[in-house]
């Protein structure tokens, strides 16, 4: 199962920008899909961004236009570039790998980091 560790969290004011990255412990050549969720105090967690092997992205229509997701399988990391920051963005962040079909098999796992907080404000 891989182990995920997110950093890049901080408070940062509206209209700034911000990298996550998100470390794997193990390599993640073989994984078919990774993306980035995040949650606010008080609500559910939601599906932020997705990128897949093809290289194709997926985005939350509220983060569309202003957040990339990258993924670099040399460093087996992933990333989030978040710009044009918005006080609605403040959440914690955290990275994932689904269960999901990969070379070797189905993988069960359902991995998670343990969070970032990113804070926006003034």
């Amino acid at each position: 199962q891989v182990q995920l560790v997110e950093s890049g969290g901080r408070e940062v004011q509206p209209g700034g920008s911000l990298r996550l990255s998100c470390a794997a412990s193990g390599s993640i050549v073989d994984i078919n899909a990774m993306g980035w969720h995040r949650q606010a105090p008080g609500k559910q967690r939601d599906l932020v961004a997705t990128i897949v092997r093809s290289g194709a992205t997926n985005y939350t229509d509220s983060v569309k236009g202003r957040f990339t997701i990258s993924i670099d399988t040399a460093k087996n990391t992933l990333y989030l570039q978040m710009d044009n920051l918005k006080p609605e963005d403040s959440a914690v962040y955290y990275c994932n790998v689904p269960p999901q079909w990969t070379v070797r098999g189905w993988n069960p796992h359902d991995s998670w980091g343990q969070g970032t907080q990113v804070t926006v404000a003034l």
